[in-house]
């Protein structure tokens, strides 16, 4: 194998110079940055981002404002431009709107999962009143579902009434034991980070309590 680099010497204004001369040069070229900066996990330096990014705020405005048929049709433009991210959010958005255009008889949730369906899209948006009204109703006709008190516990932490949310929280697991690992990475509990119960409930088994 050494042996195969010798007959290369023949050649050497072709490899020994212009191989040097190019990792010179190579040196030289500015690096691209692999990734642009972010915010929230949207890129921008893209000036299409930053369109797509000022479309999308001008449609939240106009979804807040509850004119779902002006922003149904800003939310759609935002659907079309390069960031992933934001046309996540938007289609997010986009099925709110459409569904609060429906006519009344139309809008209005039945069953338990409508109900939660309902209130975790008023929580998305930050309707709290709204939201609690329909968990409540979820809850009520389904009593066991333990995703309605789990869904109730982070309504409660997000609105800053801890009791309640411990109340909720410990439904939802004695229910479903696997919501206490759900709860631990669940930034929507950051409420109760400091409260001892928060910590005893979630990790029993530093106090020996666990089974």
């Amino acid at each position: 194998m050494p042996k195969a680099r010798k007959p290369n010497s023949a050649n050497h204004g072709r490899s020994k110079s212009p191989t040097r001369h190019s990792a010179k040069q190579l040196k030289r070229k500015p690096l691209t940055p692999a990734h642009p900066p972010q915010r929230g996990g949207v890129e921008l330096v893209d000036p299409r981002v930053q369109a797509q990014l000022k479309l999308y705020d001008e449609a939240l405005s106009l979804f807040h404002q509850q004119k779902f048929a002006k922003a149904k049709g800003e939310l759609e433009k935002v659907l079309e431009g390069p960031s992933k991210e934001l046309a996540d959010r938007a289609r997010m958005h986009l099925k709110i709107a459409e569904q609060r255009m429906k006519p009344s008889h139309e809008q209005n949730p039945k069953t338990a999962d409508e109900h939660y369906q309902r209130g975790v899209a008023m929580m998305n948006i930050g309707r709290w009143d709204d939201a609690r009204e329909s968990l409540d109703k979820a809850r009520k006709a389904s009593p066991k579902a333990d995703y309605v008190h789990y869904a109730l516990a982070a309504l409660d932490c997000l609105t800053g009434e801890a009791d309640s949310a411990m109340k909720n929280l410990k439904v939802a697991i004695d229910l479903r034991p696997e919501n206490r690992y759900h709860a631990r990475n669940d930034e929507d509990f950051a409420f109760l980070q400091e409260d001892p119960r928060f910590t005893e409930m979630l990790y029993p088994e530093k106090d020996g309590s666990a089974n």
